[in-house]
Parts: C-alpha cells; sequence; structure tokens
C-alpha cells in the first residue's frame, strides 16, 4: 500500500505558487488511482456529519486545498454557501454507515450546473479514487491485448522453418507433458505353470481330506449348514491289545517236527 503526503499552504503563497500546485496535482491524478489513503485515529468515529472533514485531512493526497471547501471552513461557512460559489468542491453522495461513504468532486459552473471530476470512495476508514470509464476500458483492452500476444508468442514457439521441408509444427513439449501425466501402466505378473497350479491341487486336496469344513453354504445369502461328519468306529481296547499278544507269541512258539520218515538208503550198483 503506498500513501503519498503533500502539505499544501495555498493561503501562504501567492498566485503563481497556487498555479504551480495545481498543475503538480494534475500530473500526479493518472498515479492516484493506485495509492490509498488513511488515518486510523479518525476511523473508529466515521459518520456522515464528519466524513468531509476526515477527507479534508492535510495528509490526504487526493483533496484538493484550492476547492471552496477550504474558503467556507476558513470563514466558518455552513457547507449550504457552496451553492452560491463557482469553483471546485466536494460533497457526500452516498452514505451506507458505517462502512461505505462516496465523496464527489466537481466543479459548479452555477447553484444548477456542475461538471464531476472524480469520485472517492472509503471502505472502513481507506481512501481509493474510482476509476473513470477511460481507464476500466484501456485496462480491459489492455489485458485482452495481452492475452492475444501471449497467444501467438507461444505459437511461434511451435513453429519449425527448413528450406527442403518448409514450414511445420513441432509439439514436442506437449508430448512429454501428455506422457508425464499419463499413469503408468503395472507389469503383468507371469502366469503360473501346469506343475504349479497342478502341486497347489494336490495340496489343497490333501488338506480339505485331513481338515474337512464344519459348515457348508448351499446358495448366497443364507445361513451356513454344520456339516456332519462320519467317525470311524474305533476297534476297542482289549481287541487291539489281544491282536498285539498274539503275533508275539506266534514268532516265539517252536515250529512241530515233521512226522514224514527219513528217506531209505539205495545199494549203488556195480
Amino acid at each position: 500500500m503506498c500513501t503519498l503526503y503533500l502539505h499544501v499552504y495555498p493561503y501562504s503563497c501567492n498566485k503563481t505558487c497556487s498555479n504551480s500546485i495545481r498543475y503538480l496535482l494534475l500530473l500526479l491524478d493518472n498515479n492516484l488511482l493506485g495509492i490509498s489513503w488513511v488515518d486510523s485515529g479518525w476511523v473508529p468515529i466515521l459518520n456522515p456529519g464528519n466524513v468531509l472533514d476526515y477527507f479534508s485531512e492535510r495528509s490526504n493526497p487526493f483533496y484538493d486545498r484550492t476547492c471552496n471547501n477550504e474558503v467556507v471552513k476558513m470563514q466558518r461557512l455552513t457547507l449550504e454557501h457552496l451553492n452560491q460559489m463557482v469553483g471546485v468542491e466536494y460533497i457526500l453522495l452516498h452514505a451506507q454507515e458505517p462502512i461505505l461513504y462516496i465523496i464527489r468532486k466537481q466543479q459548479r459552473q452555477s447553484p444548477t450546473q456542475v461538471i464531476p471530476l472524480s469520485d472517492y470512495y472509503i471502505i472502513a476508514g481507506v481512501v481509493y479514487q474510482a476509476p473513470d470509464l477511460g481507464t476500466v476500458i484501456g485496462s480491459r483492452v489492455l489485458s485482452a491485448v495481452h492475452g492475444v500476444q501471449s497467444a501467438f508468442d507461444e505459437a511461434m514457439s511451435y513453429c519449425r522453418y527448413h528450406p527442403s521441408k518448409g514450414y511445420w509444427w513441432h509439439f514436442k513439449d506437449q508430448e512429454e507433458r501428455d506422457a508425464k501425466a499419463k499413469p503408468k501402466s503395472k507389469k503383468k505378473e507371469e502366469p503360473s505353470s501346469l506343475f504349479q497350479r497342478q502341486r497347489v491341487d494336490t495340496l489343497l486336496l490333501d488338506l480339505r481330506s485331513k481338515f474337512p469344513p464344519t459348515f457348508y453354504q448351499p446358495k448366497p445369502g443364507e445361513k451356513p449348514i454344520p456339516v456332519e461328519v462320519k467317525k470311524e468306529s474305533e476297534p476297542p481296547v482289549e481287541l487291539v491289545k489281544q491282536e498285539e499278544r498274539e503275533p508275539a507269541t506266534k514268532t516265539s512258539a517252536p515250529a512241530p517236527p515233521s512226522s514224514k520218515p527219513p528217506p531209505e538208503k539205495r545199494a549203488r550198483l556195480q
């Protein structure tokens, strides 16, 4: 925020000094659109009755001290006498308490004829100069021309020329941007081999036979039904013990002698 301080004393200088100061203010008029002014001591007590006194502070760069308001203030007259005077004056054009006040600077030609020069608005105690229509149109045209010029400059950066080929467009930068913007495709995992699938199926069937499911669901959404597991009847303990003893006795008992007679001896023929 830029604030310009001008201390002007029109009644202590001659006519030539007043004209030079007025010329200086005319030169600075174009720069007033980019500055603002505020006096924090007045902000809490601003109202429609004292807003013109606040605007006429010496440090306010928007206030012209050669205006009729200064003459009325020096002569201790009311603002109603401005209608009988000719020259530059300030009036309160609009008030929206407690935050917005609009003050107009105008050139009075007669009690019924005035020429508006500029408007100033006060928002929360900060004074700004309202831009005129020519400044607004010039700013909008400048913005549009800047955009068009930027578009032409960017288009020229893609233009290429060669004597044998002629002109063509080269959008390498755009292709690189598109390549970076595209998501990287994930690498496809290699499928399993036939041996691996058969081996996994064999292991799953083996686990299923060892640990059968306790519940099964006939249809999706229905309650699971418990599975009845048929247990094989185990032989009683006594029979198992007898079976263990029988092979032991069979192995320990000696074999009975055979009832066949020994073979007869025959004489050899000479």
